[in-house]
């Protein structure tokens, strides 16, 4: 059995998820442990589709097909998922497309343009945002489209940060609309010449692409924390203020994707937390209307 699947709820956040363990404290003991719990379960979820677990995408179709009940299926993980899901009157469809889109990670990823960019994060986070809203106590309907586009906005770092590392794994999802059809075989050797090349300069422009995208998503996202309750705000605004910072850290570095990934001190999770105390005041102000543009790429998603 793979390790992640043996941790705590507790231990896993604070092993694989450094950002959202660090505003975890801001939750409190009932909600915080539900977070952890989601979290728990989407790391399993991931373990599974990268083949971190025995028979890892085997199981992983199993669980699709049992939470959609289109046929028999067994997977020890499922009844404590299916227990969890219904508890917190999380829909199971947005489970199913977060699967979705980690069984996509597992054909050959060469994402072809923007739409499909965006397609992609909501399917492996824009859904975790949606489940983290009801997990919070949020269940005004018009919060979700703000936390479909945090996360989004998240795994748009994500992909910024891990050019290098998605290339070893033999993936691009950098848009070929941006970087011509580069395969991550490719990616690899740019990256291990000396001197800057026009394909490396390519790429770092793209990464610039992403991180200017990932801003307009962040605005967005930021500005629905205002739904949710007062901790549940501070908590997210402080774990969406470590994400972005990533981004900004990057941006500051000129965008040099070859030298591994970028990481935030404890000082500057600090720095963050005490940026985040700045979004508390909308909560005196009228709700946010969402701009419908974010999301003409989402078209049939569940909850677009």
């Amino acid at each position: 059995m793979n390790s992640n699947e043996s941790l705590s709820a507790e231990r896993s956040l604070a092993q694989n998820g450094k950002s959202f363990h660090w505003a975890r404290r801001f939750l409190g003991e009932k909600v915080g442990g539900d977070a952890a719990q989601l979290y728990s379960f989407c790391r399993i979820l991931d373990d599974m589709a990268d083949g971190d677990i025995v028979d890892g995408p085997l199981r992983l179709n199993n669980v699709r097909a049992g939470l959609k009940n289109s046929r028999i299926a067994d997977d020890h993980l499922l009844p404590d998922l299916k227990i969890f899901v219904s508890s917190k009157d999380i829909s199971a469809e947005i489970v199913v497309a977060l699967i979705d889109g980690l069984l996509q990670d597992q054909q050959t990823v060469a994402v072809p343009d923007e739409r499909a960019l965006l397609r992609y994060s909501y399917r492996v986070a824009g859904t975790v945002g949606l489940m983290m809203s009801t997990v919070l106590g949020c269940y005004d309907v018009k919060a979700l489209k703000h936390a479909i586009d945090l996360g989004i906005a998240m795994q748009l770092t994500n992909i910024a940060r891990d050019v290098l590392e998605d290339a070893q794994m033999g993936r691009r999802y950098l848009p070929a609309t941006w970087v011509g059809e580069m395969p991550p075989e490719h990616i690899l050797e740019i990256s291990k010449i000396a001197q800057n090349s026009s394909e490396r300069e390519l790429i770092s422009a793209a990464v610039a692409q992403l991180i200017q995208l990932a801003e307009t998503y962040y605005a967005s996202g930021i500005k629905g924390l205002v739904y949710l309750p007062l901790r549940s705000h501070l908590a997210i605004a402080v774990a969406a203020q470590v994400y972005r910072q990533i981004g900004l850290q990057i941006a500051a570095k000129g965008y040099c994707w070859y030298q591994g990934r970028e990481v935030t001190s404890k000082s500057t999770k600090l720095a963050c937390t005490f940026s985040a105390l700045r979004s508390l005041p909308w909560r005196l102000r009228p709700y946010p209307s969402h701009k419908v543009r974010l999301h003409d790429s989402l078209a049939g998603l569940p909850y677009v």
